[in-house]
């Protein structure tokens, strides 16, 4: 009986105070996730970059 009434608290829970957000503010959101991954990508990538480079050229100078 226990399952049941954790159950009907969830639900309830999900219904009646959970506030759920509008499809506008759903899509800034996920907007801004998109943007701060893409500069988040490039900057690892960029730093990725200097840093094969620098590999290549200590390598490079070795004998």
């Amino acid at each position: 009986m226990k399952l049941v009434k954790d159950i009907k608290e969830s639900y309830n829970e999900l219904v009646y105070k959970v506030s759920w957000p509008t499809q506008k503010q759903l899509v800034n959101s996920a907007m801004l996730v998109l943007i701060a991954s893409i500069i988040i990508a490039a900057f690892i990538w960029v730093v990725d970059w200097v840093f094969n480079r620098l590999m290549e050229l200590i390598y490079s100078l070795s004998f």
